[in-house]
């Protein structure tokens, strides 16, 4: 086996570890009361940055929810980022093949992205990396701090950069993480500002959907015009999706988009209270952003 196999192979198994005793964790369950929604700790805000030059799509590349029927839906969750300085993959889903196969559908090049971020440990959201990673590992790979030892180097074994976030960090111009949250899961979102506002890209909000809005709005200093991804309510009742979605509202979000780990209960009530603003995506769903200024 050449050097360079052994190192994916490498890479595939320790993925396949945390897939194995980590991907449960993001099977909402039902809670005794919704998570608290305590202001997170300060952070400084970026310096002002340069807007990008296109139009912004953000693709969902990996779903269990289905926009386009050509694709393959599958528990995880994965969206590519185009139009930035840096085209981003945000999230691998489970398996590789699932991943690189709708990606080849939707006619999104592994070798055109520049950045990976991956929102947390668990199996569904970093499963994917070791088959990308053997198609195109000339990237950068932005990792929560708590990601073992093991994993940072089988990246790094790879052959990609690795960067390890603890506090909110620019991704590219224009788009940054909040840094990482949570105590028990410790989970990242992408921000993005467009000239509409921000859209936070969640991967499972793990440390709250709530918590992870106030993080970027207090990194940015700006507005919230989508929140889209896992919100992690899928044991909910409705008196809990319907604090939650109180909570959007006070906090000014003018669209929502759940999907992944939301459930289908959450996706409804959402629907009812924002009407035209709800955004009904899945896997193969293309969004279009107008870039800030």
């Amino acid at each position: 086996m050449s050097l360079i196999s052994a190192r994916f192979v490498k890479l595939w198994i320790t993925v396949i570890l945390f897939a194995i005793t980590a991907s449960l964790g993001c099977k909402a369950t039902p809670l005794a009361s919704p998570p608290q929604s305590t202001p997170p700790s300060e952070t400084s805000a970026p310096a002002p940055l340069q807007g990008p030059k296109e139009a912004i799509t953000v693709t969902i590349v990996y779903d269990n929810y289905q926009s386009d029927p050509n694709l393959r839906s599958d528990w995880g969750f994965g969206c590519v980022v185009e139009g930035f300085a840096k085209t981003i993959l945000f999230d691998t889903g489970t398996s590789g093949q699932i991943l690189l196969s709708n990606m080849s559908k939707l006619q999104i090049d592994p070798q055109a992205i520049d950045v990976v971020v991956l929102s947390h440990i668990h199996g569904d959201h970093t499963g994917g990396l070791a088959a990308f990673l053997d198609q195109n590992a000339q990237v950068t790979v932005f990792a929560p701090q708590s990601f073992p030892s093991s994993f940072k180097q089988a990246v790094a074994d790879a052959g990609a950069e690795y960067i390890e976030v603890g506090e909110s960090t620019q991704i590219c111009p224009h788009a940054f993480s909040t840094g990482e949250l949570g105590t028990a899961i410790h989970e990242q979102a992408l921000i993005l500002e467009t000239a509409n506002g921000l859209v936070v890209i969640t991967g499972c909000a793990h440390p709250g959907v709530v918590n992870m809005i106030r993080r970027a709005k207090q990194v940015a200093n700006k507005d919230v015009y989508l929140v889209m991804g896992g919100f992690h309510m899928g044991g909910f009742s409705a008196t809990q999706i319907n604090k939650v979605i109180a909570d959007f509202q006070q906090l000014s979000v003018q669209k929502a988009a759940p999907c992944h780990c939301s459930g289908d209960q959450t996706r409804r009530l959402f629907a009812e209270a924002y009407g035209d603003d709800f955004m009904e995506v899945g896997v193969g769903k293309k969004l279009q952003l107008v870039p800030a200024q």
